[in-house]
């Protein structure tokens, strides 16, 4: 009886778990069995590996074979356990020896000409296959690149099956060619996964994308949009259609500091998990951007799908930017499912298949009308809007008030005068400018919170904000009255001094003073304390 084994990666959501990938030979009639809880994709790769490894010029072993996936109580999905079952069951055939096989990790497909094509989830799988202690990974060529970001681990990028088991047997590599230049290239098609975007797309590089001075005046939202980049603070913009929300929401990524290279694998890994990472660019350095349309399911925006779940708009938008426009149309149920990564930068999704844990800490971004037609005013019906009354107030109250209550930054959005749109009142900072900024105060923010687990205002929880760091005497006195007044929740006094935090990094300043709290508290609620709307030094 022939014995061979060696390991793959199976993943739930974008965490994986090595599987023992075993292949047993005996007496009787040729026969595949596959057992381990394999999907029907995974239970197909007994055609897809015999017409491989018989294509790549190698006999087909005619016993009784069984190839088993363990532990076998984890569901397993893919086509990405091809390359380890055909070398488990090589090895036990005796073409290649058992042992040099038996510590390798091998993630790939099959096709039937015996081609290795790129998989989806290559760095959160060889991610789990360091942390497990192996050392060793064969990918294909095209994912060569994603696997190597992961350090400590030797990495092999093959492009057929015979190579592989050239280099396994100690034999003369062969030279494959390669496909020729200017002809569309289909194995590409295992990385890229039509509709699986949701509405996402990487952030431009700032030199080349849209640039914060296009937009016209707004002097309030552009504050709130840097207070927002800079702290990481939630932010609501309110007006009528053409006052520049979107234009305002696009440019937010380029105003947000590059990732770190730990931001960058997280991000990196969800895009590969989703299918939507770009082909030869294996690590993502810009915060994602990520823009749903209003007709966006609950399962859409947190994560979800038949079997095992699929990540979200909330994760894909990790470590970016989420733009919900025309944020009262989304559906009620949509909306409130987002208050629980809101706290928790988080999403759990139970499904019958198992439950999934999905990365979601994101900046998120509403933009909403003041009514249906858009042109009703905060002064009343203005500007030719005929909404009765109660229209209006069921429109508004489509975006729930927990989920408000979640907002740090509401800035209504005025429509834009003649001298602004005509440039007669000057151009606006550049994105350059005011990323400068929201880079220097993120650096304060940093080394202030340096050794706890946040490094940004906004992930630091309430009660450390009240008794570990504190703010100047009377600073709090304003917002002590709002809560007083009923116009501040204790959640919302927590969201204040963070935005006070950030209006005080911004500066320059070690601690908030009554300034900031004031502005922080005109941005939550929008009643004007009389405090100048800048940031900066210019406050």
């Amino acid at each position: 009886m022939g014995f061979a084994r060696t390991c793959a990666v199976a993943l739930v959501g974008v965490e994986g778990v090595v599987v023992e990938v075993q292949a047993g030979l005996e007496p009787g009639v040729a026969a595949f069995a596959l057992v381990g809880l394999p999907d029907k994709s995974l239970s197909e790769s007994r055609d897809r590996v015999r017409a491989a490894v018989v294509n790549s010029g190698e006999g087909w072993p005619q016993k009784k074979l069984t190839v088993g996936l363990s532990p076998a109580s984890v569901p397993k999905g893919g086509s990405g356990f091809d390359l380890a079952v055909a070398s488990a069951v090589l090895g036990a055939a005796g073409r290649i020896d058992p042992r040099t096989i038996a510590d390798l990790v091998l993630i790939g497909e099959l096709g039937l000409d015996g081609r290795v094509r790129p998989v989806r989830g290559v760095l959160p799988a060889v991610l789990a296959a360091a942390e497990a202690g192996y050392r060793q990974v064969v990918v294909p060529e095209r994912t060569a690149g994603e696997a190597a970001l992961v350090p400590g681990v030797s990495v092999l990028g093959v492009r057929t099956l015979r190579q592989l088991i050239a280099v396994l047997a100690d034999e003369p590599v062969p030279d494959e060619d390669p496909d020729e230049q200017g002809r569309p290239d289909a194995l590409l098609s295992g990385l890229m996964v039509p509709g699986a975007g949701v509405g996402t797309g990487l952030a431009a590089d700032p030199a080349d994308g849209p640039d914060l001075a296009d937009v016209a005046g707004q002097r309030a939202a552009r504050v709130a949009l840097e207070v927002a980049a800079a702290g990481g603070h939630h932010l609501l913009l309110s007006g009528p259609p053409g006052a520049g929300k979107t234009m305002l929401a696009e440019r937010l990524p380029s105003v947000l500091p590059p990732l770190t290279r730990q931001e960058s694998l997280e991000v990196t890994a969800v895009h590969s998990v989703a299918g939507i990472l770009p082909p030869g660019e294996p690590l993502v350095h810009r915060p994602p951007y990520c823009a749903p349309h209003h007709s966006a399911t609950m399962q859409s925006l947190v994560g979800g799908g038949n079997g095992l779940p699929r990540p979200g708009a909330v994760s894909l938008a990790h470590r970016g930017v989420l733009f919900l426009d025309e944020a009262p149309e989304f559906s009620g149920k949509a909306l409130d499912a987002l208050r629980q990564p809101l706290e928790s930068g988080h999403v759990v999704v139970a499904r019958s298949a198992g439950v999934v844990r999905l990365p979601a800490r994101f900046l998120m971004v509403l933009a909403a009308n003041p009514c249906p037609c858009g042109r009703h005013t905060a002064h009343g019906t203005g500007g030719g809007c005929e909404c009765p009354a109660s229209v209006i107030r069921r429109y508004q109250a489509r975006l729930s008030g927990p989920l408000l209550d979640r907002v740090d930054l509401r800035v209504h959005v005025e429509p834009v005068r003649r001298a602004d749109l005509l440039g007669c009142g000057g151009r606006g900072e550049t994105t350059a400018a005011v990323a400068a900024r929201v880079l220097e105060a993120r650096a304060r923010a940093a080394a202030r919170l340096h050794g706890t687990p946040w490094t940004v205002n906004s992930e630091v929880p309430g009660h450390e904000l009240r008794t570990r760091w504190s703010v100047a005497p009377g600073a709090l006195d304003a917002a002590e009255r709002d809560i007083e007044r009923g116009l501040l929740t204790a959640r919302g006094l927590d969201r204040v001094l963070r935005v006070a935090w950030t209006l005080a990094d911004l500066a320059g300043r070690d601690h908030p003073g009554p300034g900031d709290v004031g502005l922080a508290l005109e941005l939550r609620t929008g009643i004007a304390r009389g405090v100048p709307l800048e940031t900066g030094a210019a406050r």
